[in-house]
């Protein structure tokens, strides 16, 4: 592997790592021709480790298909800052919040991933999250941390940790409860 050079196509080079809305961070490994239909492609091979997926995107759909380079360090620690905020829980019905939850997951966008990772979060004294609630808290969770973790280059543990950290700071998760009691209803 020391011996192949980077190769760059459209901003992209092989070995970097990239955020690819649907499945999340992957590394570019390679950039290969096939011919398909009669067509010669150049695609973008994708190695997405933790998914044991490899993923090959046309250099002609990169764009369309939403792939990015990873969020600089100022926007994690917007995200960050994101998920020490109140939860914002609209009162429409969970169907329809969690479809919106999940159109935010798959957006690959750093900073809708985490508010859906604040508007989840339940501490330990708060009421259980159903299985769909927790499912899409996972989902969004697994997606930060692995941006931060590549972004920052640290242990995928050690961004869950840092978010953790960060979701522990927010206003409603103190052991005051809310003097209102809005969040009772959420």
């Amino acid at each position: 592997m020391a011996t192949k050079k980077s190769v760059q196509r459209q901003g992209f080079k092989t070995g970097e790592y990239i955020v690819y809305p649907s499945h999340g961070v992957g590394q570019i490994t390679g950039i290969e021709e096939q011919e398909v239909a009669g067509l010669s492609l150049e695609l973008f091979v994708i190695n997405f480790e933790q998914d044991k997926l490899t993923l090959r995107v046309p250099l002609a759909k990169v764009k369309t298909v939403g792939m990015r380079k990873l969020a600089d360090e100022e926007t994690v620690e917007k995200a960050l800052s994101t998920v020490t905020g109140r939860a914002r829980v609209k009162r429409t019905m969970w169907s329809r919040r969690a479809q919106e939850y999940e159109a935010k997951i798959n957006s690959g966008d750093l900073i809708s991933i985490s508010e859906v990772v604040r508007d989840l979060f339940r501490s330990d004294d708060q009421p259980e999250q159903s299985y769909s609630e927790r499912q899409l808290f996972e989902a969004a969770i697994d997606r930060m941390s692995r941006e931060i973790a590549a972004v920052n280059r640290i242990s995928l543990t050690e961004a869950v940790k840092l978010i953790q950290k960060n979701l522990a700071k927010s206003p409603r998760r103190g052991a005051k409860s809310d003097e209102t009691g809005e969040e009772a209803a959420a």
